[in-house]
């Protein structure tokens, strides 16, 4: 490529990430690092009624957690700065001015009532009909003499806009379907229409991939790009563009986070989805490795990424599939590496000190081996874990559990389990394997199932726990002895 690679993701701060937002993010940055360019981070934050410093600080947070580190933007600088939008209405008050004074953009004083008016009257398509366009200098005056407000509107060429799109092709868009549009309100203050593009030439963007959402406000763009290019302020080439699928959710519609909690990036980080695991999974949104590979890391991605693989069509959101991709990457982490990882978890559920305590430590290193291959997500190690970590005066058997297992009818198993650990010498796991099956399958002839459900629920709270024997072991002989004494006396005492 001639001129260097310069991709940019501008998020708006007003909530968490969505997870399209992500993926546009996701395939800016692996072009940009494929292509040995920069990934531009720009925050559109305009809008100062919606936009909140909480909302900026989480989206830079959510970048790191992703590994989508930026080249250029907030807090890394850059020779295109300041990379927020509401440090830049200097520029775009500039910009504005010029435009309106070489003839590109014009102040439009009708309301939207007229607009509407005046097309019903005309049958026309609704859409901004070019009446403020030609204005004399006394017909201006006279409406400023009124009172009357004004927009500044651009003034689209009387011609179609064409461009090659880099993953849909040749784009046409007619003149009569792009009519003049608003570049700043009344209150002086700059649309997006004015401040996206103007900072896409002033920050020499070279490629826009962007969501299919916006391919509408690209024929408005083209014919900015060249005002400003004509007018000298800036020389850098015009963008290439390029526009993503849509991703959709059930039936067939836009995804949205309402419906599909998963859409959100503050939902499944507080679910405990690994980055790595969401960006692959994205990266299968309308992109393929090749091969029909499926798990590939974000490194992987990016000396592979290519716009040829970007499908046109639009991408289906399958939460269970991301889950069952996040299930195999906990599975692939390193034990050391997974402790780290559910920490964070047990620490919010008050089961560990932060950092873990000596003893906390043993307990986790001993026990995460019997959950790495059972969960999907990092926050299941809470109820599989708690029982091992809990404080015994904060012990607590769920009630439903307890419903399905400790009942009366359960007391002869229980006491048999009590007895027959009380004789087992060398605590493992193997032993009280042995010393219960013999006490309960054999001797009581119960089948496992019927026999070791209401120990499990004694000694660890739940019908669903990390292995039963191996469980006992690491729980120790005193807390399982005290944990089975006082289920016997909660069932007698009913």
């Amino acid at each position: 490529m001639s001129e260097p690679v310069r991709v940019r993701f501008p998020p708006s701060p007003t909530g968490d990430l969505h997870v399209g937002n992500v993926r546009s993010a996701l395939f800016n940055y692996a072009f940009a690092r494929h292509n040995g360019g920069a990934f531009v981070l720009r925050i559109e934050d305009t809008d100062l009624v919606r936009s909140t410093e909480a909302s900026y600080r989480g989206l830079l947070d959510d970048l790191r957690w992703l590994g989508l580190d930026w080249d250029e933007g907030p807090e890394a600088g850059g020779p295109y700065g300041p990379y927020r939008q509401s440090e830049r209405g200097g520029l775009y008050a500039d910009v504005a001015a010029r435009l309106r004074d070489a003839g590109f953009a014009y102040p439009c004083y009708c309301t939207p009532a007229e607009v509407e008016a005046r097309t019903k009257a005309a049958g026309r398509p609704p859409g901004y009909d070019g009446h403020c366009r030609d204005l004399s200098e006394e017909q201006r005056a006279a409406y400023d003499a009124e009172g009357r407000s004004s927009v500044l509107r651009f003034r689209m060429p009387d011609e179609a806009i064409t461009f090659t799109d880099l993953i849909r092709g040749p784009v046409r868009f007619e003149p009569e379907h792009v009519p003049d549009y608003v570049l700043v309100r009344s209150d002086d203050s700059p649309l997006y229409t004015l401040t996206n593009p103007t900072d896409d030439a002033m920050q020499r963007i070279s490629h826009v991939l962007r969501g299919e959402d916006l391919l509408s406000s690209t024929p408005r763009q083209i014919p900015l790009h060249r005002a400003l290019r004509e007018l000298g302020l800036t020389d850098a080439p015009m963008p290439e563009f390029g526009h993503l699928p849509f991703v959709l959710g059930e039936g067939n519609q836009r995804l949205s986070k309402r419906k599909t909690p998963e859409a959100s990036l503050q939902f499944v980080r507080e679910q405990g989805y690994l980055p790595e695991a969401v960006l692959n999974y994205l990266a299968l949104l309308g992109w393929s490795f090749g091969d029909d590979r499926e798990l590939f890391s974000l490194d992987e991605m990016c000396r592979a990424f290519s716009l040829e693989r970007v499908n046109a069509n639009p991408a289906r959101f399958d939460a269970r599939k991301l889950q069952a991709i996040n299930g195999i990457k906990v599975r692939e982490l390193s034990p050391a590496d997974f402790i780290g990882r559910i920490a964070p978890f047990l620490e919010r559920a008050e089961l560990i000190a932060n950092p873990p305590t000596d003893a906390q430590r043993q307990l986790l290193q001993e026990a995460t081996p019997l959950i790495q291959e059972r969960v999907n997500l990092l926050g299941d190690a809470v109820p599989m874990l708690d029982f091992l970590l809990v404080d015994e005066d904060r012990f607590a058997i769920d009630p439903d559990a307890a419903a399905k297992q400790l009942q009366p009818e359960s007391l002869p198993t229980l006491e048999a389990a009590q007895a027959a650990l009380a004789s087992v010498e060398e605590w493992t796991a193997d032993n009280l394997q042995d010393a219960l099956r013999m006490a309960l399958v054999d001797g009581l002839g119960l089948k496992p199932r019927r026999a070791f459900g209401p120990v499990r629920v004694a000694v660890t709270g739940r019908t669903v726990s990390p292995p039963l024997f191996e469980s006992v072991q690491i729980l120790g002989r005193p807390r399982t002895t005290r944990r089975l004494s006082a289920a016997i006396d909660s069932i007698r005492a009913e």
